[in-house]
Formats: structure tokens, sequence, C-alpha cells
């Protein structure tokens, strides 16, 4: 099977079987998508759906936040990894989303990495779902499932791994390939044992085929 052919197979499975794909972090606008992916960096969606729904009641908006205190907000978030880091960060977003940014989250990669908190897997992520911008956020998630496919190939980060598979994904469709890839790694394709017995891909996995030799 060739790498297009690959390619064309995933996608077919997953346009067919997981047409609506999305995040599971639960959000209403661009400034609680912001927040909850700040918070979830190695952290699950599930913590964070329990924690954002206090901070958003109480800071609905990056005024609001920017006004904070330090010692306002970390005992609100102080049950997900990194709370010191990331209470600075959140912080530090809202402020200079009001000073900079009039108070509205920007939608491109460039400006959102500016932010702290804000590398440029958030900001693919931010204007991905957002926007259906044609960014592709690579979690370890990701950058484990596309190597074992056969999606990438001898990708050393996650930048190499994007690069990779904006390549060959058709750009109205990376942004859902994206979850895709997540959702697959998250409950199928997991890190220690993969559960291929459930897996509908194993057709076009170099992982499967050379498991099964």
């Amino acid at each position: 099977m060739t790498k297009k052919q690959r390619y064309d197979y995933i996608i077919d499975y997953f346009s067919e079987h997981a047409p609506n794909a999305e995040t599971e972090l639960l959000y209403d606008n661009p400034y609680q998508l912001l927040v909850a992916v700040i918070l979830s960096a190695q952290c699950t969606d599930k913590r964070i759906n329990l924690v954002t729904p206090a901070i958003f009641a109480k800071y609905p908006n990056p005024a609001t936040l920017a006004n904070a205190t330090f010692d306002d907000l970390f005992p609100i978030i102080r049950s997900v990894s990194y709370p010191n880091n990331k209470t600075k960060h959140l912080l530090g977003m809202a402020q200079l989303v009001m000073s900079k940014f009039n108070g509205e989250i920007p939608l491109t990669v460039q400006e959102l990495i500016e932010l702290p908190g804000v590398g440029r897997k958030t900001a693919n992520v931010i204007t991905s779902v957002i926007d259906n911008q044609p960014n592709m956020a690579v979690d370890t998630h990701v950058f484990r499932v596309s190597e074992r496919i056969g999606l990438t190939t001898n990708a050393k980060n996650p930048l190499q791994a994007e690069l990779q598979l904006i390549k060959q994904i058709p750009k109205e469709l990376v942004h859902i390939a994206h979850h895709w890839l997540i959702l697959h790694g998250r409950y199928t394709c997991v890190a220690r044992k993969p559960r291929c017995e459930i897996c509908g891909i194993t057709n076009a996995c170099k992982y499967f085929a050379k498991m099964n030799k």
C-alpha cells in the first residue's frame, strides 16, 4: 500500500464513521475554549471539564479574568496538572488579550502564540476548532498514532509530524482530521496496548501489518 492509498483509506473510513468528530472540551466561545486548552496540557479533558464551569462562572470574559489575582484563580484550578504555571498563564493571557487585542481572542496562529501559555499546538487547536482553519495540532496522541499507522515517517518532533500530515490531508479536512487522530489515539490506538481487535483501519495500518506477519 502506498502512502497515498493509506491516507485515502483512513480518510474514507473516518469520513464515514466519524463525520462529526469534535473536541471533547466543553466551551461556548473562543475565550472559553482558549482557557480550556491552556489548562488541558498534560491533563485529561474530563478533568478540565470539571474545573472550567467554576472559572467561566466567576470570570466570564477576558476582562474579568485580567483583573483576577493569583490567589483568586489558583484555588479553582489547583486540581489540574501544573496549577501554578497555568494560573500565571491564564492571568497573563487575559491581560494581553485586553491590552493588545481589545478583549477579543485573536484567530491567527501568529497572534495566538504571543499569549502566555499558548504554543503552536494550542494555537492550531483554537484556529481549527473555532474557524475551521487547516491547522493540525499535534499532541501526544496524534504524534504516536500518525507514526504507528504510517501516516508520518521518522518525524522527530510535533512540527515535523504536522508538516507531513497537512501535506497529505486535503485542506478542507485538516481541521476534522485532527479530531479523528486524537480520538483514535485516546480510545482505540492507545499507547501501551493498541486495541487492534476493535480498530476499523487495520487494513491500512503499518503497525498491525508488522505485528501480524
